[in-house]
């Protein structure tokens, strides 16, 4: 009998399903400390958790462990790289509480809307004050939506019944999948100048922290509604003071940069705030607690390893190839650029690579954007895809070519109902070092593409790369590698440049403009 302790206030489905199985034993006890009970049970196979932290030091008390399950999406407060290093597989359950945060969201809309908790705390207090609390109703309004992942998709499908209009932006879901879900997709700009409540379904990076500035703030419309149940480091909270107060808007949030007591940073701006409640239902509470069992006996019996997040390399892969399918990913999106959605993935995987060409597929899908898990299974990984509309397809290779132990990965996207656009990318690993060798037409580049990087492409003629650098001097940033190649059939050129410091986007618009270049981006790899 495998012992599994559950040292956490978690729904008792979990105890009930491990024990019908008749293959483990359950101790489940949140009266206590969480260490505490793992001294007790050294002998503990498997752990289940919500957000108790699990440190080397829990680790090493449990010297049998072979699992750890996070009840839930985030597992930031296990120590997954210990963990690994121990032999212990670390697993979570995402989508479990999706349904609770997008319900959520609709709460705050409604009794914001309706003055709600004003309006009760006024009642309470023996007023009648019916003129004061005046409300808007729901039904009929535009529903911005930024991220259409699992929550995303669920805010639509919970306001349907309200007749609202839909917009929504991801790079990341086609417009036919998007079409299907009731939204019409369209820039950000778009969405928060169109929409009267705006919901944040997007996760916190480098490239989302702060996303929500003073620009689009602005684009809203007067007593247009803000909602985050997302993360608190997506919204610049000084540029929404300003606005805010300027234009009347709404703010209602969930989230925080620590979910802990004490005074809150928003608390001067928000409308309505909330203690991180999104997924504090009894019902997403027993979900977790079903995926966490069923994904413990799914893994024990039928060794289904589709949620380990902290898996190891493949034995016989260099980790830089792994490093090299990314990076391909993240130059073809920038090529592409922002305002497309993407449609379609082919990936060519030769000489040695060849054998590991299902298990890149992750470092390939994890390159088309940040908050993507890089350690989960495959087919994970190409679920994900196909809940947003995107085909895949893995293409047989031909050693004769010569590519050996190289990577082509080719996106499609739509531009508008009626275009298309394609680029296409490879590389390789040379010494060690990852280098981009074609760009669609243009080869032998060999480039390194690391640090900070600005591209353009143009019409060929001369002076154009002269001009480029005097403009980069300018703004007093220095070239420290620069590529250029040229097709001669379409009488096309390319330079990119390694810089020493991020190249702004208005400079690289600038630069765009007074050399026409009709291909143009800044990226940090």
């Amino acid at each position: 009998m495998k012992k599994v302790l559950i040292p956490t206030k978690l729904d008792k489905v979990a105890q009930d399903i491990l024990k019908a199985n008749g293959s483990y034993t359950v101790v489940q006890d949140d009266a206590g400390d969480a260490v505490a009970l793992c001294k007790q049970h050294p002998d503990a196979y498997a752990l289940i958790v919500r957000s108790e932290p699990v440190t080397p030091e829990v680790i090493d008390l449990l010297p049998k462990l072979k699992v750890v399950i996070r009840a839930g999406a985030g597992f930031n407060t296990i120590d997954t790289k210990y963990a690994r290093k121990k032999g212990i597989d670390v697993m979570n359950t995402p989508g479990a509480n999706s349904n609770g945060v997008a319900e959520e969201v609709v709460a705050l809309m409604l009794a914001d809307a309706r003055h709600l908790i004003k309006a009760d705390a006024s009642c309470r207090a023996g007023d009648w004050e019916k003129k004061a609390f005046m409300g808007r109703e729901v039904a009929g309004k535009t529903v911005g939506i930024v991220g259409l992942g699992n929550i995303g998709r669920l805010v639509v499908r919970r306001l349907s019944g309200f007749d609202c209009k839909f917009l929504g932006y991801d790079p990341l879901i086609s417009r036919d999948r998007a079409a299907e879900m009731d939204v019409e997709l369209v820039d950000l700009e778009t969405l928060f100048a169109k929409s009267d409540f705006v919901t944040l379904h997007l996760p916190e990076t480098a490239e989302t922290k702060k996303m929500i500035g003073a620009k689009l703030l602005g684009l809203m419309k007067k007593s247009a509604t803000l909602i985050n149940c997302a993360r608190a480091g997506v919204i610049d909270e000084a540029a929404l003071r300003a606005v805010k107060a300027e234009k009347g808007l709404r703010f209602l949030n969930d989230v925080y940069p620590k979910d802990e007591a004490g005074p809150k940073s928003v608390a001067d701006i928000a409308d309505i705030m909330v203690p991180h409640l999104g997924a504090s239902t009894k019902e997403a509470n027993a979900k977790a607690a079903q995926r966490s069992a069923e994904q413990l006996i799914e893994f024990d019996e039928k060794g289904v390893t589709s949620y380990i997040v902290n898996r190891d390399i493949p034995e016989g892969l260099d980790e830089e190839y792994c490093v090299l399918a990314n990076t391909i990913v993240k130059v073809c999106r920038h090529m592409l650029g922002k305002d497309v959605t993407l449609k379609g993935i082919e990936t060519s995987f030769y000489g040695t690579l060849k054998p590991f060409g299902n298990w890149l597929v992750v470092p390939v899908v994890a390159g088309l954007w940040d908050e993507f898990d890089r350690s989960i299974d495959p087919k994970a990984a190409l679920k994900i895809l196909e809940g947003r509309g995107i085909d895949y397809v893995n293409r047989e290779t031909d050693d004769r070519k010569g590519f050996a132990s190289s990577i082509t990965v080719d996106l499609t996207a739509s531009v508008d109902t009626s275009t298309l656009r394609q680029v296409s990318v490879r590389g390789t690993v040379t010494e060690g070092i990852v280098m981009i060798s074609r760009i669609n037409d243009f080869e032998k580049l060999y480039f390194e593409p690391t640090g900070h990087v600005v591209c353009f492409q143009y019409k060929d003629r001369p002076g154009v790369v002269g001009r480029i650098g005097a403009a980069l001097a300018e703004a007093n940033i220095n070239i420290e590698d620069v590529r250029h190649s040229h097709h001669v059939p379409s009488d096309q050129s390319m330079a990119i440049c390694r810089v020493n410091v991020p190249v702004p986007d208005a400079l690289v618009t600038k630069i765009a403009k007074e050399i026409g270049a009709n291909v143009s981006f800044a990226a940090t790899f």
